[in-house]
């Protein structure tokens, strides 16, 4: 669609949903994604869960009472719009198929997820990792040059500390920076302490929790919390964008909610969520006891 399009037009806003604003270039997408699901649904009718979506949600094929899909799918048509719009760095789809249990379908139910990047005009390498419930993580990288993939490994960091590596509390929009820049400060402090003139932790606000998933399971980042929901931000991460955790889960990746509650939601648009991510089951018992600390102390936790 960028190469098709000004990247002015892919900037306007299209509509103002309650869960995030929609740009014209997730207007592209979501017309994309419709005509693609529309044959697959024949064979087993599909309820699609989406953000831009009218009403949020519709039945495929058209029609088809929610109580007859035998699939619930959640997407996230473009995660880290914002970023691609203004070709600063690659978005995400990102897709979670679950059975269908009407509204008491949850993330903790969807069976395979799939997570695809979509790199910058001027970028030919783009990635794409699924996996199945129980299953191992299958990725590839694609060459949009050569028009050909070749097999991707990707391994979570096994350091122990992170020292010298990239930690980060999400602060990505205007909101409460201020208190949850000096949660990310206390703990730098007490992890990895650096003398005058020295930094020892590094962060990386890469806005799309798709793209900060990817990399915890690339082993570039060791450490991220996004607390937005704990101190009141208006824009907050939802469960669409949480979609494709069984990925970074099947590979050692270590997920939760705020006091290392198990990260689950039900399938919807609105729900706001909080979770950390640690690279390793090492890393989480250096940092989680810190943050909780930090989060009980700000009254943000009991």
């Amino acid at each position: 669609a960028t190469t098709h399009r000004a990247s002015a037009d892919l900037q306007q806003v299209a509509s103002d949903e309650p869960g995030d604003t929609i740009y014209a270039i997730d207007k592209v997408s979501e017309e994309v994604l419709i005509a693609g699901l529309e044959e697959i649904a024949r064979a087993a009718p599909i309820h699609l869960v989406a953000e831009g979506l009218p009403g949020g949600s519709l039945t495929l094929p058209r029609g088809t009472p929610d109580g007859s899909c035998v699939w619930k799918l959640l997407v996230d048509p473009i995660d880290g719009t914002r970023g691609l719009m203004y070709q600063k760095r690659s978005g995400w789809i990102l897709t979670g198929l679950a059975p269908n249990r009407g509204a008491d379908t949850r993330l903790s139910d969807i069976v395979l997820a799939v997570q695809t990047e979509i790199p910058l005009v001027k970028q030919h390498l783009s990635d794409q990792l699924w996996a199945f419930h129980g299953g191992a993580v299958t990725a590839r990288r694609h060459d949009r040059i050569a028009r050909r993939d070749r097999p991707l490994l990707l391994s979570p960091s096994k350091a122990p500390s992170v020292a010298h590596g990239y930690a980060s509390v999400v602060r990505f929009f205007p909101g409460a920076r201020d208190v949850l820049a000096s949660i990310d400060d206390e703990l730098a402090a007490a992890l990895a302490p650096s003398g005058p003139g020295k930094a020892t932790v590094f962060e990386d606000q890469y806005a799309s929790t798709g793209g900060q998933l990817y990399e915890l399971m690339a082993g570039h980042d060791r450490f991220i919390a996004d607390l937005r929901p704990l101190v009141g931000a208006e824009l907050c991460c939802h469960p669409y964008d949480l979609c494709t955790i069984l990925i970074a889960q099947a590979l050692g990746v270590v997920l939760t909610g705020p006091g290392g509650s198990a990260l689950d939601a039900p399938i919807d648009l609105e729900a706001n969520m909080a979770w950390i991510g640690y690279a390793n089951p090492t890393l989480r018992q250096a940092i989680e006891p810190l943050l909780e600390g930090a989060l009980r102390r700000r009254g943000l936790v009991p």
